[in-house]
């Protein structure tokens, strides 16, 4: 008998993110209620919120971060402390892998966002250890095949995600994987794996602008 594949949503926010609105706690019932087994938590620049969703969760929680490179948006699975911003894309990668983490690149070919700039991601692709090849924000689906199209030319695991910062936006990306057992174990499981998922409404950028408006008011999370 085939094992049970597990549901891995691979890059999402909580209110610890300024464009973020999703409490941990309703973040925890939103991934339980969509059925998503595995979550990544991965706030701008802070790991906070992955830890606060990982202190409560029945479910795996990998704790990680969007890091603001100074050529671009780095994401790091599986870390224990924080990568400061506007490090180059270099010595943030470095920052990763020293705590045993993994590098991937989230919406790579994003037009709208701030993607790793394709010469520095050209330049390092042999320290990548995947790529975000579907997000569910992205608004043009070409950037999403782009990613995929990357990806397969050189060989990377891919990954997929709601890159959700609302409530209503969990569970829209997954992969489909077999359960694994840390990081390297996470990137055979990878490579293994399919991707599910459909693209969010462009309106919910607007939650986004909202909360970011909130933290410019002066809002924090406890």
């Amino acid at each position: 008998m085939a094992a049970k594949l597990i549901r891995a949503d691979l890059h999402n926010h909580t209110f610890y993110s300024p464009d973020g609105i999703t409490s941990p706690q309703r973040f925890v019932k939103e991934c339980q209620r969509r059925g998503i087994d595995c979550a990544a938590v991965t706030e701008h620049n802070t790991i906070r919120g992955g830890l606060a969703v990982q202190e409560i969760a029945p479910f795996m929680v990998i704790v990680g971060e969007e890091v603001r490179s100074s050529r671009g948006e780095i994401l790091g699975l599986f870390l224990t402390r924080e990568v400061p911003p506007g490090l180059s894309p270099e010595e943030t990668m470095e920052r990763i892998v020293e705590q045993g983490g993994l590098v991937g690149i989230p919406h790579p070919f994003d037009r709208f966002r701030g993607a790793l700039e394709y010469e520095s991601m050209r330049r390092l692709t042999p320290r990548i250890n995947f790529i975000e090849a579907f997000n569910a924000r992205t608004t043009f689906p070409g950037d999403n095949g782009r990613a995929l199209r990357y990806a397969q030319d050189n060989d990377l695991p891919i990954s997929a995600a709601s890159d959700a910062h609302s409530p209503w936006e969990m569970g829209h990306a997954y992969v489909e994987m077999p359960a694994f057992e840390g990081p390297q174990s996470f990137l055979a499981a990878l490579r293994e794996g399919q991707i599910v998922g459909r693209l969010s409404n462009p309106l919910v950028h607007l939650a986004s602008r909202w909360a970011w408006l909130r933290h410019r008011w002066g809002w924090r999370p406890v």
